[in-house]
């Protein structure tokens, strides 16, 4: 287990944990999908975090959700996730709600959006 696993939600009621508690343990989920979604990025640990405890963590742990539903074993429907999110892109629209570049993968888009909303409210 990496250093990124070790990083604790500051959200378990909602985001990520609170979503995927209904699906699975969020004990096993959490380590799994903070290292997948680290590698996938390159983004700190605490933007995959802030990542995690967000909206759009609540909405990646629903697509996790999808594919335990189908079936898969929870690291799998991790990483199935995480290849859908790096597999979208960033439309105009987004971009210019909220300022994340135009054309970057939706995973890399968002976690770096939350890296950069911790830098600034630090």
């Amino acid at each position: 287990m990496t250093e990124t696993a070790k990083l604790a939600s500051n959200n378990e009621a909602w985001g990520f944990w609170g979503t995927i508690r209904h699906h699975a343990d969020p004990a096993e989920a959490w380590p799994i999908a903070m290292q997948a979604v680290g590698e996938a990025t390159g983004c700190s640990d605490a933007g995959v975090r802030d990542f995690l405890d967000s909206r759009h963590g609540r909405h990646f742990a629903d697509d996790v959700a999808n594919g335990l539903f189908k079936g898969l074993p929870l690291p799998q429907s991790i990483e199935a996730a995480v290849d859908r999110w790096m597999a979208w892109t960033i439309d105009r629209r987004t971009a210019r709600e909220t300022g994340i570049p135009r054309g970057l993968p939706y995973l890399v888009g968002f976690v770096t959006d939350c890296e950069i909303m911790a830098e600034v409210a630090a």
